[in-house]
């Protein structure tokens, strides 16, 4: 969430910058209008206090002469009015900027690319060769369906489409793709594991930037106390220390996190039905930081790094972009996608996100720490990435692993994990 202070001392430049993203901030100026309205309430609501305390003092001192008080009572019950009436106001004004600043998004950082949607995000580096095939390569979903590892059908009658099995060698690769990313990500990058919750709160949703913005996305239970499906561990990740004041000396503090995710897809009808890389289900490898704010840029691209190790120890090839003003997410500052190729689609895909929200995530969950003990508590500055979407990694593998006989070879970091070096 964005700070009022700051909206209200760098209104021009902000919504300019807001801008970028391709829609209209200018009811910001309207909010700060609300804000100084409130604001005067405030001091106003405070010399009417200070006033009938005042007041209050001389109602003894006209008793003890022997004066009428009415006047006096009278003059304080009008104040105790104009106090409860300019107290709403300020709850009014509360409100509406509460509920502005929650579906406004971060701005964007003053160095990425400006531009529309995801044509103009900005190539910035490959790794490995595009494969060449002397036949004609299968998609994912007809490999899979033909070395029954995956089914659809049978996904469909137990829930609904949109949802997949994992059968034999095909749960296995999910398996041992967790395991792989995981490993590595504890033992050669540092981040410390975590297996967090798959229902997240109201609360938790709001303070990672989910909601009011993608609400229609979620998962709601049928429970009186608010809860959802996890959309992506982010959310519970980032939540871990919601309301908390970390040490300055812990930062910064990395987490690993494996979840299944849960989406409606509600925005994306029509796209990618065949297949799993969109579905309502899936398996995810998530990289979170909390960092002090002047390391976490470089904190930004170590994550890179990270999530990038992954598919260069699978041999896969990617590729790096750079998110432009009109493509980037909702709560983040600056966010880099890794695609892999994909040789059904003849195109790269993106697999992995990787973002740095500022100090967007941590004002909505008062996210703060201390330098040191004497020091006043700032808001850390968070990041998130995708290290890696599981599932899209088994269809990278499949389409870029095809044999001609139909047979998928095993990259040679996972058949530890396999127990084999082929799917036939």
């Amino acid at each position: 969430m964005l700070d009022i202070k700051q909206i209200r001392d760098n209104l021009e430049p902000i919504i300019k910058q807001l801008n970028l993203r391709n829609e209209s901030f200018d009811y910001l100026r309207d909010i700060v209008k609300i804000d100084e309205e409130r604001r005067l309430a405030i001091k106003e609501v405070e010399d009417l206090k200070a006033k009938r305390n005042e007041t209050s003092k001389k109602i003894g001192e006209f008793k003890r002469a022997g004066n009428d008080v009415s006047e006096i009572l009278q003059s304080i019950e009008a104040d105790k009015a104009s106090i409860q009436e300019l107290e709403q106001t300020i709850r009014d004004s509360d409100k509406k900027i509460e509920t502005a600043l929650l579906n406004t998004p971060n701005i964007p950082h003053k160095d990425i690319p400006i531009g529309k949607d995801e044509n103009d995000n900005k190539v910035l580096r490959h790794f490995g060769e595009v494969p060449t095939f002397d036949f004609d390569p299968k998609a994912h979903w007809d490999l899979a369906q033909e070395l029954d590892i995956l089914d659809f059908d049978r996904a469909a009658k137990i829930a609904s489409s949109r949802f997949v099995v994992y059968k034999g060698l095909g749960a296995r690769l999910e398996r041992a793709l967790i395991n792989f990313m995981m490993n590595m990500h504890v033992e050669k990058h540092g981040y410390t594991e975590t297996l967090l919750p798959f229902i997240v709160n109201k609360e938790s949703m709001i303070a990672s930037g989910q909601f009011p913005k993608f609400e229609d996305d979620a998962f709601k239970l049928v429970d009186e106390r608010n809860l959802y499906l996890n959309p992506t561990a982010e959310v519970p990740a980032i939540n871990l220390h919601r309301n908390e004041i970390l040490k300055g000396e812990d930062l910064p503090i990395k987490y690993a996190a494996f979840t299944t995710a849960f989406r409606q897809e509600a925005g994306s009808a029509g796209r990618d039905t065949r297949g799993i890389i969109r579905l309502h289900q899936f398996n995810k490898v998530e990289l979170i930081k909390f960092s002090k704010p002047e390391d976490s840029y470089p904190e930004l691209d170590k994550m890179i790094e990270h999530s990038e190790n992954v598919l260069k120890a699978l041999k896969l090839p990617y590729r790096v972009i750079e998110l432009c003003s009109g493509d980037l997410g909702f709560g983040m500052a600056k966010t880099y996608d890794i695609e892999v190729y994909l040789p059904a689609y003849e195109t790269y895909r993106e697999i992995g996100s990787i973002s740095n929200a500022e100090d967007y995530q941590a004002r909505r969950g008062n996210i703060k720490f201390k330098r040191d003990a004497k020091s006043k508590p700032e808001f850390v500055h968070t990041l998130n990435g995708s290290g890696l979407a599981v599932g899209r990694t088994v269809v990278a593998i499949l389409e870029n692993y095809q044999q001609k006989d139909g047979t998928i070879n095993i990259p040679e970091v996972l058949q530890p994990y396999m127990k084999t070096d082929t799917i036939k």
